[in-house]
Protein backbone atom coordinates (compact mmCIF):
# COMPACT_ATOMS: atom_id res chain seq x y z
CA UNK A 1 0.00 0.00 0.00
CA UNK A 2 1.26 3.58 -0.92
CA UNK A 3 1.90 6.20 1.89
CA UNK A 4 -1.26 8.23 -0.17
CA UNK A 5 -3.71 5.10 0.53
CA UNK A 6 -3.05 5.18 4.80
CA UNK A 7 -3.01 8.85 5.07
CA UNK A 8 -5.64 10.61 6.90
CA UNK A 9 -7.62 12.20 4.13
CA UNK A 10 -8.22 15.95 5.68
CA UNK A 11 -11.06 18.57 3.87
CA UNK A 12 -10.53 22.41 4.55
CA UNK A 13 -14.20 23.71 4.93
CA UNK A 14 -13.07 27.66 4.86
CA UNK A 15 -15.53 30.73 5.25
CA UNK A 16 -16.45 33.35 7.93
CA UNK A 17 -19.76 31.42 9.39
CA UNK A 18 -20.88 34.94 10.83
CA UNK A 19 -23.08 33.21 12.19
CA UNK A 20 -22.41 29.49 11.76
CA UNK A 21 -26.04 28.15 10.44
CA UNK A 22 -27.74 24.96 10.13
CA UNK A 23 -27.00 25.12 6.31
CA UNK A 24 -22.76 24.96 7.47
CA UNK A 25 -23.43 22.20 10.03
CA UNK A 26 -25.01 20.10 6.89
CA UNK A 27 -22.03 20.23 5.11
CA UNK A 28 -19.74 19.56 7.87
CA UNK A 29 -21.87 16.25 8.70
CA UNK A 30 -21.62 15.26 4.77
CA UNK A 31 -17.98 16.12 4.59
CA UNK A 32 -17.14 13.58 7.30
CA UNK A 33 -18.86 11.13 5.08
CA UNK A 34 -16.15 12.00 2.66
CA UNK A 35 -13.04 12.65 4.45
CA UNK A 36 -11.70 11.27 7.99
CA UNK A 37 -10.94 14.62 9.25
CA UNK A 38 -12.45 18.20 8.43
CA UNK A 39 -11.12 21.60 9.43
CA UNK A 40 -13.57 24.39 9.26
CA UNK A 41 -11.36 27.54 9.08
CA UNK A 42 -12.75 30.70 10.33
CA UNK A 43 -11.59 33.42 7.71
CA UNK A 44 -10.40 37.18 9.18
CA UNK A 45 -11.15 39.62 6.58
CA UNK A 46 -9.93 42.78 8.02
CA UNK A 47 -11.77 44.46 5.46
CA UNK A 48 -15.30 43.08 6.67
CA UNK A 49 -17.23 44.18 9.50
CA UNK A 50 -18.37 40.62 11.49
CA UNK A 51 -20.93 40.65 13.64
CA UNK A 52 -19.36 38.59 16.03
CA UNK A 53 -15.49 38.39 16.53
CA UNK A 54 -13.22 35.90 15.47
CA UNK A 55 -12.15 34.96 18.48
CA UNK A 56 -16.24 34.58 19.42
CA UNK A 57 -16.88 32.34 16.67
CA UNK A 58 -14.33 30.38 16.98
CA UNK A 59 -15.19 29.54 20.38
CA UNK A 60 -19.32 29.02 19.39
CA UNK A 61 -18.16 26.37 16.42
CA UNK A 62 -15.44 25.21 18.87
CA UNK A 63 -17.71 24.20 21.90
CA UNK A 64 -20.65 22.86 19.43
CA UNK A 65 -17.91 20.50 17.86
CA UNK A 66 -16.10 19.71 21.26
CA UNK A 67 -16.92 15.94 21.59
CA UNK A 68 -15.94 15.37 18.06
CA UNK A 69 -12.67 14.40 17.47
CA UNK A 70 -12.59 14.18 13.48
CA UNK A 71 -13.13 18.51 13.47
CA UNK A 72 -10.75 20.93 14.26
CA UNK A 73 -11.79 24.66 14.09
CA UNK A 74 -8.92 27.22 13.36
CA UNK A 75 -8.91 31.25 12.65
CA UNK A 76 -7.29 32.25 9.56
CA UNK A 77 -6.27 35.48 8.15
CA UNK A 78 -4.56 34.96 4.26
CA UNK A 79 -5.35 32.37 1.50
CA UNK A 80 -7.18 29.49 1.43
CA UNK A 81 -4.86 27.89 -0.22
CA UNK A 82 -1.99 28.62 2.05
CA UNK A 83 -3.79 26.34 4.32
CA UNK A 84 -3.79 23.22 2.03
CA UNK A 85 -0.14 22.55 3.01
CA UNK A 86 -0.08 23.80 6.84
CA UNK A 87 -2.55 20.85 7.42
CA UNK A 88 -1.69 18.70 4.39
CA UNK A 89 -5.40 18.94 3.17
CA UNK A 90 -6.53 16.54 0.71
CA UNK A 91 -9.40 18.67 -0.66
CA UNK A 92 -11.27 22.08 0.13
CA UNK A 93 -15.85 21.64 1.01
CA UNK A 94 -17.62 24.22 -0.06
CA UNK A 95 -21.32 23.97 -0.30
CA UNK A 96 -23.25 25.31 -2.82
CA UNK A 97 -27.19 27.14 -2.37
CA UNK A 98 -27.91 28.46 -5.68
CA UNK A 99 -26.66 29.03 -9.18
CA UNK A 100 -25.09 32.45 -8.20
CA UNK A 101 -23.09 30.46 -5.25
CA UNK A 102 -22.16 28.17 -8.59
CA UNK A 103 -20.37 31.04 -10.49
CA UNK A 104 -18.64 32.04 -7.56
CA UNK A 105 -17.26 28.89 -6.41
CA UNK A 106 -16.05 28.26 -9.33
CA UNK A 107 -13.69 31.13 -9.36
CA UNK A 108 -12.71 30.03 -5.87
CA UNK A 109 -12.00 25.97 -6.84
CA UNK A 110 -9.85 27.30 -9.70
CA UNK A 111 -7.64 29.91 -8.18
CA UNK A 112 -6.96 27.43 -4.83
CA UNK A 113 -6.05 24.78 -7.87
CA UNK A 114 -3.98 27.13 -9.82
CA UNK A 115 -2.20 28.16 -6.40
CA UNK A 116 -1.40 24.53 -4.49
CA UNK A 117 -3.18 22.09 -6.23
CA UNK A 118 -6.16 21.49 -4.63
CA UNK A 119 -9.16 19.80 -5.45
CA UNK A 120 -12.37 21.72 -4.02
CA UNK A 121 -15.28 19.51 -3.32
CA UNK A 122 -18.70 21.32 -3.86
CA UNK A 123 -21.86 20.00 -2.25
CA UNK A 124 -25.17 20.83 -2.59
CA UNK A 125 -27.45 22.58 0.03
CA UNK A 126 -30.04 20.58 0.89
CA UNK A 127 -33.13 22.47 -0.52
CA UNK A 128 -34.79 22.55 2.47
CA UNK A 129 -31.77 24.67 3.64
CA UNK A 130 -31.35 26.58 0.37
CA UNK A 131 -32.75 29.70 1.68
CA UNK A 132 -30.01 30.07 4.41
CA UNK A 133 -27.26 32.28 4.81
CA UNK A 134 -25.13 33.80 6.84
CA UNK A 135 -26.18 37.45 6.04
CA UNK A 136 -30.04 36.81 6.09
CA UNK A 137 -29.38 35.50 9.45
CA UNK A 138 -27.69 38.48 10.55
CA UNK A 139 -30.08 40.31 9.28
CA UNK A 140 -32.90 38.52 11.28
CA UNK A 141 -30.21 39.11 14.48
CA UNK A 142 -30.19 42.95 14.12
CA UNK A 143 -34.00 43.18 13.90
CA UNK A 144 -34.41 41.02 16.82
CA UNK A 145 -35.71 38.08 15.20
CA UNK A 146 -35.51 34.53 16.92
CA UNK A 147 -33.25 32.48 14.53
CA UNK A 148 -32.72 29.44 16.65
CA UNK A 149 -34.40 27.01 13.91
CA UNK A 150 -31.46 28.31 11.57
CA UNK A 151 -28.83 27.13 13.76
CA UNK A 152 -27.87 23.71 14.36
CA UNK A 153 -29.75 22.28 17.05
CA UNK A 154 -27.84 23.23 20.59
CA UNK A 155 -25.81 25.87 18.95
CA UNK A 156 -25.87 28.74 21.38
CA UNK A 157 -24.32 32.43 19.85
Amino acid sequence: MSNTETSEKVAIFAGSFDPFTIGHNDIVERALRLFDKVIIAIGVNGKKKPMFSAQVRHRQIGDYYKDNQRIEVITFSGLTADLVAQYKASALVRGIRSGVDYEYERTLADINHQLSGVDTVLLFTQQNLSHISSGSVRELISYGYDVSGMLPPGFEL
